[in-house]
């Protein structure tokens, strides 16, 4: 009666844990879905900070190209403010110059003035008498009429330099006007310079205060970006966790033996041989929990995981430098990846040993590596056990 109680009671927990075992791991799984709706939730919020990043970049680059624009504007006017002094200080020694021309002609004007009228006053004085006085002084009528032509000659020469004088009055008085009216010009530009001058430093400074806003936003966003990062790698962590969790689970579950309803009222036993009866439970309850998912090749069944396969190129996203996330250069038939378990870990699936050097897919699916894009396309997905060699 004990023997009988006893068996009773060892299918009795065998049979409680085929029952909870699946709620535990209904459990696990509904506790991955959480996470991976919240992680979705956090690489959304990723993807819209990035792109806010992206746009508020592209703002700022466009600034920074507006503003080495006005830089060059600015230095292109204080190119032309330079000229334009040069040109003014140019038109200042010309003015200076046709002051002293001026000044100088009038001085010239006024002595051969003295001259002339000093000969028209003596002309003048003395105009019934020269002539004959001359005809009378002269030798001959050749003096006579030599000296009458010098005296001609003396006021047509009077008369010229009367007209030259007055033309070169009207000269300078020109240029002089001339020069002024380009000075006004001149000072009209250098003035126009200076306010667009201002008015460039005054959109460079509101542009850079505008610049300064969106790297501050820039910064603030990627902060945001950095604390959803931080996130989104603490909840791959805690799914890859999860599903390890699962898979020890299952591989628990298809480890034990499949146990029906027993009858042991029905089921005679043979009462010559209580002792052996006695014994099997004894020695199945002495076995380690440890090895329960490990048989006698040391191999540990992890359970059935999908398996998946990729290549170093960009089309899979591979790393620039050729290397894996552990730093090792990826063979074919040897390289794997899959987060959540340690780098060189060796895993055995449909009886090839891989090793795993690499990450970027989840605990629970393996990443096989190829060399060729074309191979790793043709291998698809297959979903298959997977075994830790220990």
């Amino acid at each position: 009666m004990r023997k009988k109680t006893s068996t009773v009671l060892v299918l009795g927990i065998l049979s409680a844990s085929l029952i909870i075992t699946p709620c535990y791991a209904a459990t696990t799984q509904s506790k991955i879905t959480t996470e991976q709706g919240k992680q979705k939730e956090n690489e959304k919020q990723l993807n819209d900070a990035q792109g806010r990043i992206k746009s508020l970049e592209s703002k700022k680059n466009d600034l920074e190209e507006y503003l080495t624009e006005l830089n060059n504007q600015l230095s292109e006017l204080g190119g032309n403010l330079q000229d334009i002094q040069n040109q003014s200080e140019e038109r200042q020694k010309e003015l200076v110059e046709l002051e002293a021309q001026l000044e100088e002609a009038q001085e010239k004007e006024e002595k051969q003035y003295s001259k002339m009228k000093l000969r028209i006053q003596y002309m003048y004085e003395n105009s019934n008498n020269s002539y004959v006085k001359l005809f009378l002084e002269a030798k001959d009528l050749s003096e006579f009429l030599s000296q009458a032509e010098n005296m001609s000659q003396m006021t047509k020469y009077d008369r010229k330099m009367l007209e030259e004088y007055k033309k070169t009055i009207t000269e300078i008085k020109e240029k002089e006007k001339n020069i002024k009216t380009e000075q006004k010009k001149l000072h009209k530009l250098h003035e126009e310079s200076l306010a667009k001058q201002d008015e460039i430093s005054t959109v460079m400074k509101s542009t850079r205060v505008q610049m300064e806003k969106y790297e501050t936003q820039i910064s603030t966003e990627q902060d945001a970006k950095r604390v959803l990062m931080d996130k989104i790698t603490a909840q791959s962590d805690k799914i890859d966790s999860l599903i390890k969790q699962e898979k020890k689970e299952e591989a628990t579950q298809s480890e034990k033996p499949s146990v029906q309803n027993p009858k042991p009222e029905n089921n005679p036993k043979p009462e010559s041989k209580p002792e052996v009866e006695d014994s099997k439970p004894e020695n199945n309850t002495g076995a380690s929990q440890e090895n329960q998912n490990q048989d006698t090749s040391g191999e540990k069944y992890l359970g059935k995981f999908k398996i998946t396969a990729y290549c170093n190129g960009p089309c899979c996203k591979g790393d620039a430098s050729g290397l894996t996330a552990s730093g090792t250069v990826p063979v074919h038939g040897r390289t794997v990846a899959m987060n959540g378990i340690p780098f060189g870990t060796k895993l055995k699936i449909n009886g090839s040993v891989y090793t795993v050097e690499d990450r970027g897919v989840p605990y629970g699916t393996v990443d096989i590596y190829f060399d060729r894009h074309e191979d790793a396309m043709e291998f698809g997905k297959i979903y298959a056990d997977v075994y830790q060699v220990n």
